[in-house]
């Protein structure tokens, strides 16, 4: 067996990955919120008394960006979710450990991209 799969962070690791991956959830559900906000907001824009061409022009504009505010919130809940599994992983003492290799994911890695769950060397392999 080899000894690259016993390896994990220490505690003193994993609670700074816990705080780091804490505050990028609170920032996350924060942006979250504001594009649900952004396309669930009704707002009238005082387009009823302009011409019925820029009416139309202001609606499908809206529309639009209703739609772009809602593909950016699911993107946003995926990556809330991805963060709160990453705080399971570090509950469980599996964080940081590459799904496809077994090793350790370079620390540097995972300050900048906390939910990764390939180290690069693995995300090389996909390519």
């Amino acid at each position: 067996m080899a000894t690259d799969l016993k390896e994990r962070y220490s505690d003193a690791d994993l609670a700074e990955f816990k705080a780091l991956i804490k505050k990028k959830i609170e920032k996350a559900q924060e942006q979250l919120e504001l594009y649900q906000n952004a396309y669930k907001n009704d707002g009238n824009n005082g387009t009823d008394d302009t011409s019925p061409t820029f009416k139309a022009f202001e609606e499908g504009s809206e529309t639009m960006s209703k739609e772009a505010n809602s593909q950016l919130a699911i993107r946003q809940e995926k990556f809330i979710r991805d963060l709160k599994n990453a705080l399971n992983r570090i509950e469980n003492k599996t964080y940081g450990i590459c799904r496809v290799t077994g090793k350790l994911i370079a620390k540097e890695r995972l300050l900048l991209v906390p939910h990764a769950t390939l180290s690069i060397e693995a995300k090389n392999m996909q390519r």
